[in-house]
């Protein structure tokens, strides 16, 4: 049977927490501003990244490396947790093995369940509350950069500074 939407939200809402619950508790002194689940253009299952004030500051090329989730020594992270959500991806058509319309609706449904998910966990508080979640942003992203991340990135973070120097490192306003 086919995973539903439902199903790759779910999923990956009990995966994403016990990555990240994982990422806080075992870099105790870490203060994280950045965490995405990012996918390439194929929607593949998605990968956790992160980046946290201290590690940036241990990078000599901090203002070119700030958002980037390939260069964080915190990328790729909870691949224990994640790796049975990719399956469930897997098992749902490829996007590129589709049609146009079909493809774009794929597309769209697995990006859907990405979002939710880091909604959910924000809404548990996971990333924080208050002040404090306004200084996390969380991310799905699309890599490379697609246009469709500024609109997730304004649904899934309050305004505040982290949403902001996000959207100024990238030229948005």
């Amino acid at each position: 049977m086919t995973p539903t939407e439902a199903d790759l939200s779910d999923a990956l809402t009990a995966a994403t927490r016990a990555a990240v619950t994982d990422l806080f508790l075992d870099n105790p002194g870490h203060t994280f501003y950045y965490v995405t689940l990012t996918t390439p253009g194929e929607a593949f299952g998605p990968a956790l990244s992160a980046w946290s004030h201290e590690a940036l500051a241990q990078r000599a090329e901090a203002d070119e490396v700030r958002y980037s989730y390939a260069d964080s020594p915190f990328s790729i992270l909870g691949e224990e947790h994640l790796k049975p959500v990719r399956d469930l991806f897997a098992a749902r058509p490829a996007v590129f093995e589709l049609d146009d319309e079909e493809s774009d609706a794929e597309f769209d449904l697995r990006l859907r369940a990405m979002e939710t998910a880091l909604r959910r966990l924000s809404d548990e508080g996971l990333f924080g509350v208050g002040e404090a979640r306004a200084e996390v942003l969380i991310l799905a992203e699309v890599v490379p950069e697609d246009e469709d991340n500024v609109a997730r990135a304004r649904r899934l973070n309050p305004p505040g500074p982290a949403l902001d120097a996000w959207l100024t490192y990238w030229g948005v306003g």
